[in-house]
């Protein structure tokens, strides 16, 4: 047991010398030369191998990172254009027809939702002849109010909310991502449907829909017609 503790106390000293005498094996070229470290193939290398060995495995790892932060440059650049694309289309709609046209076209192209809807509260809404779902406020509160309460995205949905929110396409979808649309009020919702039932769920990032949802707070109220 001795033996041992001097033997770690004599690793200690050495360890903690060449570390304050980082120029040791250039004095000492000889010493440097004989040394021999165990290399996974069990052949015991040289330490200039041993680094060289080193090196390489760094490089390959600094490549990998390269070439990772390249792909998320480009997944981020083309993101950004696909956005900008569906911000541009969303803010020239005259009427709310075109809104949810422009919304449904570039949802389905650009960024591979199979299923979307649009649930609008219309108490006191004109029901205008358009591709939303309008339902009444007591309906709405009655089945999806998870959702109309909820602070933000909600992955997930029974089979009642799924049937309110998609009506026949219901049947087919097998995950959702539902946002609540608050202008003053909880005016809506929208919600985008997967047949995956994996695709939308709690891991999910829900920046996009949080961002698409602030910009239709602000476009949609423009365009509803309220009874007097």
């Amino acid at each position: 047991m001795t033996a041992k503790k001097n033997n770690l106390n004599e690793q200690s000293l050495v360890r903690d010398y060449l570390s304050q005498n980082p120029d040791f094996f250039e004095q000492n070229p000889d010493v440097f030369e004989a040394l021999n470290i165990s290399h996974n193939s069990g052949k015991a290398i040289s330490l200039v191998e041993r680094q060289i060995d080193l090196m390489r495995d760094r490089n390959k790892d600094m490549a990998t990172q390269i070439d990772q932060m390249q792909t998320t440059a480009k997944d981020n650049a083309l993101l950004m254009e696909k956005t900008k694309r569906l911000v541009l289309n969303l803010v020239q709609a005259k009427d709310l027809t075109q809104l949810i046209k422009a919304l449904s076209v570039s949802l389905k192209s650009d960024f591979s939702t199979e299923f979307f809807s649009l649930t609008l509260i219309n108490d006191d809404i004109i029901a205008a002849k358009t591709a939303a779902n309008f339902v009444s406020k007591d309906e709405a509160k009655s089945i999806i109010n998870d959702i109309l309460t909820a602070q933000k995205a909600v992955c997930g949905a029974r089979e009642e909310e799924l049937s309110l929110l998609f009506g026949n396409q219901a049947k087919d979808i097998g995950s959702i991502l539902a946002l609540p649309l608050k202008n003053s009020v909880t005016f809506g919702v929208l919600a985008l449907g997967h047949r995956d039932p994996s695709f939308y769920s709690q891991e999910i990032g829900t920046v996009f829909i949080d961002y698409i949802g602030d910009l239709l707070n602000e476009l949609i109220p423009k365009f509803l017609i309220y009874k007097n």
